[in-house]
C-alpha cells in the first residue's frame, strides 16, 4: 500500500479526491502544491464549521486529498468547489497537467505510471502488453478507508478495470 501517513489523523470515512498528473512531478513541484494546499487547509471552512484536511502525492503523480468537517456532518458543496479552485489555480501556477478524467491509469511493464485512453488500454490488452495481472489505478475511490484498505492500486483483474480486459472482475 502507499504510504498514507499524512492522513493518520483523519477517520476511515473521510471524503477522498484524487487527481492524476500528465507526467511525473519532480521533488519540487510536488513540496510547492503541496505547501499551497497545506496553506489552503489551515483555513479552510464548510458550512462555517472548519475542516480537517491533509494531502499527500503518491508514485509522483497523483494528488490525494482527504477531509472531514471537524465536529462530524458533511463536506458542502461550497467547501468543495474551494478546494477544487485551490487545486486548479496551484496546478496552473506550477504548470501541472491532469490525465482527463477517463483515461486508464496503470504500470507499465517497467513500472513507471502510464496513462491511456480506454480503447488505447484495450488495444494494449489485446496486443498483451497490458493483462489482468497489469496493476491498475482508480481514482474515483471517496473515501479514505478504501485507500487505507488498497483499493487504489490492485490487478486489473479486481478491480472495474477487469471489463476493459473482456473479463468480469474477481474480488
Amino acid at each position: 500500500m502507499a504510504d498514507v501517513s499524512a492522513f493518520s489523523a483523519l477517520p476511515d470515512d473521510a471524503r477522498l479526491w484524487i487527481r492524476a498528473a500528465a507526467s511525473p512531478l519532480d521533488a519540487t513541484t510536488q513540496s510547492a502544491l503541496l505547501d499551497r494546499l497545506s496553506t489552503f487547509m489551515d483555513g479552510w471552512a464548510s458550512h462555517q464549521q472548519p475542516v480537517e484536511g491533509a494531502a499527500a502525492i503518491l508514485h509522483g503523480r497523483f494528488l490525494v486529498v482527504a477531509a472531514t468537517p471537524v465536529g462530524g456532518g458533511d463536506l458542502s458543496g461550497c467547501g468543495i468547489d474551494d478546494l477544487v479552485h485551490t487545486i486548479d489555480d496551484a496546478a496552473s501556477a506550477l504548470e501541472i497537467g491532469w490525465v482527463p478524467s477517463l483515461h486508464v491509469l496503470y504500470r507499465a511493464p517497467d513500472g513507471t505510471v502510464t496513462a491511456a485512453a480506454r480503447r488505447t488500454f484495450q488495444q494494449r490488452a489485446e496486443d498483451g502488453v497490458v493483462t489482468a495481472d497489469t496493476p491498475v489505478f482508480d481514482p474515483s475511490l471517496t473515501t479514505l478507508g478504501a485507500l487505507r484498505d488498497g483499493a487504489f492500486e490492485r490487478p486489473a483483474r479486481e478491480s472495474w478495470h477487469a471489463q476493459l480486459l473482456g473479463t468480469p472482475a474477481t474480488t
